[in-house]
């Protein structure tokens, strides 16, 4: 019989082997088989249009608009910041409550099994660890391969105006929502946390675009937001929901939002991610209640994520601030080579062992698995137990089997020991935090565990970050932190003999400087910290190690997420410009460059052809008034020429230019026929189909042109080019020669109006000018006169 079922598991695993994709299965000969882009250049990048164009159609809808939708459209901003909060914390509930069971049954079975054998314990352990590990990156792989990794450095792209396809689809947010179970329930070195911040992101995006429309999960009156620049404001707060509910930190979610996510930031925009990340701490609230009832499972509460260190050291002496800096240069060294280490990994992977296909990523995760598992299980059984603390302490031990805290009995001769190292190893990270940062256990873990821990763990990370699975890096550095700290804390303990120092408080500032040194982060991660461990007695200790883990870091290398994203070929514009481009101006950065133009009255063939022939995305179109003078009227987009090619309503027989100051022009187009659809590929000029007598039709472009498209001279520094270039969220910036002459001047005060203006006169707030206001107006009127908007006035 045993023959016969080892038989039957030899053929089972050479079926599952033969349905395993090969490198010639579900390549993508378009893109990355990550979801991402390429490193081989920006070639293949597209931007966002955050940038409103102000075209024809635009202008007709918005006279169109009056105050009923004004209030309509804030009304559904909020609604949807509603919507997105309940998502989101949903879906981390779903999370947590997942991973604490399995990972609950899987310690469960393993400690029954191995009061009779350690090997069948091993076995089980080992396999449950495997399946998860494999029901993860299989789905990644087959199903959505842009929900490896954390997600981050591509939320990060989309926010600074990168469009990086596939990061934002439905099967993107089931395939990380899935995929984090699995990686997380099954014990390697990642973190869920990361994962949820782009799981915020799809959900934001889902809703802002009406859902799904390929799996029939969209409806019309979601619908709502048409422009990417909305879009963008609802990532943003399903980025900051994220943390929140990661970390049940709302406000160390907008503040994570702010400083490290996104690159455009107004005051509306923080009053509805605030309320998101409220909405959302709600949600994780509420089920938290409801897990304590033991409707949760295993480990109740155990999931939710706060490490409760408000018990702990009360007071701090001026001699601690040497070893707690002392921690901080350790978080800045440790960070900046781990971030080093998974770039030279990363590389690798992507360049030579990923490009092998999708089996080779499956197996390199099992094999992972496979080590992970044979690390945590078998080095607590060559460490040798202790003896529990005394009775009178308020934490049990040993613990119970299957849940959660200090003091682990594995592989010990009496009842009353526990094993130090396997306290550690047997826990989910969350849970092994929450000892290391727990008070009143002072001798609780020898500094050979810890060292050895430490070790360990930190190369597990290292390894396992880039895997084809949904992989955050947030619990793991708070894990290496809290390990070296609190090996310093009890260096302290023991050379100061004193009794009011707790190993838990350094094992927190481990923890920051860590994450300090690895994401550089400061003002968020340090509000996030004071959150989660509720003590804020240690905020200027947390803001020491972190101002120091930073600066140290920084001397190395960039943060981890800017480190993936240009390894990604996630062109990022960061906040400040290079010193090379003081010394540049606009026309040297244009080069040689040749502009592709439309005129205004173009022919089909012409467009189709340019289309075919160049991958711009932005066009200048150009025009003849009366005077003969050739003249720039505006900017049209790739995306809108292709809506024009396709409908073929507004090709027309004669070459002459429509009368724009008609009243009577029809519009054949609304806003949402040039929508895009999210990170997709949207429409192609090989999707068209033009027939010989509609390449010999003509177009006039006017009425869909941005007649106000951002205008440098050609002498403007390189440094205020990239300024205003991403301030303003921009796509296309023409770089003009000097002007001849100057049609007006606005300044401050022209931009002051006041709320109960009428339609007949504009009035002034501040009183400086009062005796202006008839010159004012006068040089208004001839302004007017002059030159009018470039859509009605240069058009004659």
């Amino acid at each position: 019989m045993l023959s016969n079922q080892l038989q039957n598991g030899v053929e089972t695993a050479k079926l599952i082997w033969s349905r395993l994709p090969n490198a010639e299965d579900g390549s993508d000969a378009e893109g990355d088989e990550d979801g991402v882009l390429r490193s081989e250049g920006f070639d293949a990048v597209e931007s966002l249009d955050y940038e409103v164009i102000e075209n024809y159609a635009y202008r007709q809808e918005q006279a169109r608009r009056g105050k009923l939708y004004v209030w309509y459209n804030v009304g559904v901003k909020w609604f949807f910041a509603l919507l997105i909060g309940i998502g989101t914390g949903l879906a981390a509930v779903l999370i947590n409550i997942s991973v604490e069971n399995f990972a609950g049954w899987k310690y469960s079975w393993t400690f029954k099994i191995i009061q009779t054998s350690y090997v069948a314990g091993f076995i089980v352990y080992t396999l449950f660890n495997l399946a998860l590990v494999f029901s993860s990156v299989y789905i990644v792989t087959q199903f959505a391969p842009a929900a490896a990794g954390s997600g981050i450095p591509e939320i990060k792209g989309y926010l600074n105006g990168i469009d990086t396809r596939g990061i934002l689809l439905f099967r993107t947010l089931i395939g990380k929502i899935s995929g984090s179970i699995g990686s997380v329930g099954g014990g390697l070195a990642l973190g869920k946390e990361g994962p949820l911040v782009h799981t915020g992101a799809c959900i934001a995006s889902l809703l802002g675009q009406g859902g799904s429309t390929k799996y029939h999960l969209s409806s019309r009156w979601l619908q709502i937001f048409k422009s990417d620049r909305d879009r963008r404001d609802l990532v943003t707060c399903g980025c900051a929901a994220g943390v929140a509910a990661a970390f049940r930190a709302p406000v160390g979610g907008v503040l994570f939002a702010l400083e490290e996510v996104t690159s455009w930031w107004r005051s509306q925009l923080m009053w509805r991610v605030f309320f998101t990340s409220a909405v959302v701490a709600v949600v994780v609230r509420t089920a938290m209640g409801w897990c304590k009832s033991g409707k949760c499972g295993h480990f109740g509460s155990g999931g939710f994520i706060i490490w409760d260190v408000s018990d702990g050291q009360e007071d701090y002496s001026f001699a601690e601030l040497l070893p707690m800096a002392i921690i901080g240069v350790i978080g800045g060294l440790l960070g900046a080579l781990f971030n080093q280490l998974t770039l030279y990994i990363t590389h690798w992977r992507r360049n030579y062992l990923h490009k092998k296909g999708n089996r080779v990523k499956i197996i390199e995760a099992c094999l992972i698995s496979v080590m992970t598992s044979v690390i945590s299980f078998g080095l607590p059984l060559f460490r040798k137990c202790s003896a529990c603390p005394d009775s009178d302490s308020s934490i049990e031990c040993p613990r119970r089997p299957g849940t959660y805290g200090n003091y682990v009995n594995f592989f010990c001769s009496n009842s009353n020991e526990y094993n130090d190292l396997a306290t550690i190893f047997f826990n989910t990270q969350d849970d092994a935090i929450r000892n290391l940062f727990s008070a009143k256990t002072i001798h609780e873990y020898s500094a050979q565990s810890l060292l050895t821990f430490l070790v360990m763990f930190y190369s597990l990370a290292v390894v396992t970050f880039g895997t084809a699975v949904p992989a955050g890096q947030f619990v793991p550095g708070i894990m290496i932190g809290s390990t070296y700290g609190r090996l310093v804390g009890m260096f302290v303990v023991k050379l100061s003999q004193k009794t009011n120092i707790e190993e838990g408080t350094y094992a927190l500032l481990g923890a920051a400087s860590f994450l300090g040194g690895s994401m550089r982060m400061t003002v968020s991660l340090c509000v996030i910290m004071v959150e989660i461990t509720n003590n804020l007695k240690l905020l200027p200790l947390i803001m020491l190690v972190l101002l120091i883990s930073k600066a140290v870091g920084d001397a190395f290398n960039e943060g981890l997420y800017e480190e993936q994203a240009r390894l990604r070929g996630i062109p990022l514009l960061e906040s400040r410009p290079k010193n090379l481009m003081r010394k540049m101006t606009a026309k040297e950065a244009c080069g040689n460059q040749k502009v592709s133009y439309f005129t205004r009255v173009v022919k089909v063939a012409d467009v189709a052809n340019i289309l075919r022939t160049n991958n711009h995305n932005g066009f200048p179109v150009v025009d003849q008034p009366r005077n003969g003078e050739t003249i720039v009227i505006g900017l049209i987009l790739r995306s809108h020429l292709l809506v024009l090619l396709q409908s073929k309503a507004d090709f027309q027989h004669s070459p002459l230019a429509v009368d724009m100051r008609s009243q009577s022009i029809p519009i054949r187009h609304n806003l949402g026929d040039f929508v895009k659809p999210v990170t997709s590929k949207g429409l192609s000029i090989n999707d068209i189909h033009l027939s010989p007598d509609d390449l010999e039709m003509y177009i006039d472009l006017a009425p869909f042109v941005n007649p106000s498209p951002y205008v440098v001279p050609e002498d403007m520094s390189l440094t205020k080019v990239y300024n205003l270039f991403r301030q303003l969220g921009l796509r296309h910036i023409f770089v003009v020669p000097r002007a001849s002459r100057v049609i007006g001047m606005i300044t401050r005060k022209d931009l002051l109006f006041e709320d109960n203006e009428d339609s007949g006169s504009v009035e002034l707030q501040s009183t400086s000018v009062r005796g202006e206001e008839r010159a004012a107006s006068r040089v208004r009127r001839r302004n007017s006169e002059v030159g009018s908007p470039l859509l009605n006035g240069l058009l004659e």
